[in-house]
């Protein structure tokens, strides 16, 4: 199988390395808009090098969009322009209304398109989706997730990123639908800056939390952060009636306990979003090879990342306005 690769930058590298050990796979095929990034991805790796992107979805079977934020939706639409099953980080687009309409020429084409929400192939998440679905936890009546990164990113990322919401906290809003089953109905969002000016200057936060109510009345907060010093920390708490599930608790856990003669947990922690769900990436880009193969239906659809989308637009409304956002007040309803 021929893979095409949109992107050399961090997570195009990391996308390629992955890709390349798939047993499917025989070549990777890279192209990037800095001739030099692509050179050097491909020398590194032993892949092959497309000049341009008519190039790029010349004879592959599928091709990954790993490239910066702003040419997602330009390549997207060239790739299912040619009938090429794809695969796109997310977002979609920069903007709720571009979104909306590549739902509608992804979905018009019947070309699979399978967006990167790598947590639904994390084990925990699936682990506690299951547990949902089967009732054993009884009625759920809460559920807490979090994103909070080690470090912030680079300055010149954050005026382009979307928001923390948009970048970060839209992972949380996918796998909350993922495990749950369950819509949004409402949120109440807030954000803070205690860190670089950078944010601020951009219109963003570097802290956030929402408290989300689902369409059954589970209340759900989510919290997201670019400053947690003691290691990347990704979580969720699902409560229910007859029993609290976990996921992220194991001893890369990233809290210490102030209780004495607690030791756990043992460490070490995680970093980064790229070591923390190492796993999950592979699994899901094993699961794209499937997708292009025909052999399955996308995981993860373009609707399914419109609303996400849907959720973090409501969140920077809410923000912005001081007050609750019904979800039937954001747009992109289909």
């Amino acid at each position: 199988m021929r893979i095409g690769l949109a992107g050399a930058g961090r997570i195009g590298a990391f996308h390629a390395s992955t890709i390349a050990g798939l047993e499917e796979v025989d070549t990777v095929v890279v192209h990037d808009a800095v001739p030099e990034a692509a050179h050097r991805l491909a020398d590194e790796g032993g892949h092959e090098i497309a000049p341009d992107t008519d190039a790029l979805l010349s004879g592959v079977d599928g091709v990954v969009i790993a490239s910066s934020t702003s040419t997602h939706a330009d390549l997207l639409r060239q790739a299912v322009a040619a009938g090429i099953p794809t695969f796109c980080e997310k977002p979609l687009a920069l903007t709720l209304e571009e979104t909306v309409d590549l739902v509608d020429v992804v979905e018009s084409s019947g070309v699979p398109v399978h967006v990167g929400f790598q947590r639904r192939f994390d084990a925990g998440y699936r682990r506690a989706r299951e547990a949902v679905a089967a009732g054993e936890l009884g009625f759920l009546h809460s559920v807490r997730a979090m994103t909070h990164d080690q470090a912030p990113p680079h300055a010149a990322y954050i005026p382009t990123s979307g928001g923390l919401y948009r970048d970060c906290s839209v992972h949380d809003f996918d796998i909350l639908r993922f495990v749950t089953g369950r819509e949004v109905a409402s949120v109440f969002a807030t954000g803070a800056n205690k860190g670089a000016a950078f944010f601020r200057e951009a219109g963003d936060v570097d802290t956030a939390a929402a408290v989300l109510t689902l369409d059954d009345d589970t209340l759900v907060s989510v919290t997201a952060t670019r400053y947690n010093g003691a290691g990347h920390d990704v979580r969720m708490e699902v409560l229910g009636s007859e029993g609290t599930l976990g996921v992220g608790y194991d001893d890369s856990l990233a809290v210490r306990s102030a209780e004495a003669g607690v030791d756990y947990p043992r460490g070490p922690q995680k970093w980064s979003f790229m070591e923390r769900f190492q796993p999950a990436y592979r699994a899901e880009l094993a699961a794209f090879c499937d997708v292009a193969a025909g052999r399955i239906a996308s995981p993860c659809t373009v609707r399914d990342a419109l609303e996400a989308f849907r959720v973090a637009e409501a969140c920077e409304l809410s923000r912005a306005k001081g007050q609750p956002v019904s979800m039937d007040a954001v747009g992109g309803v289909r």
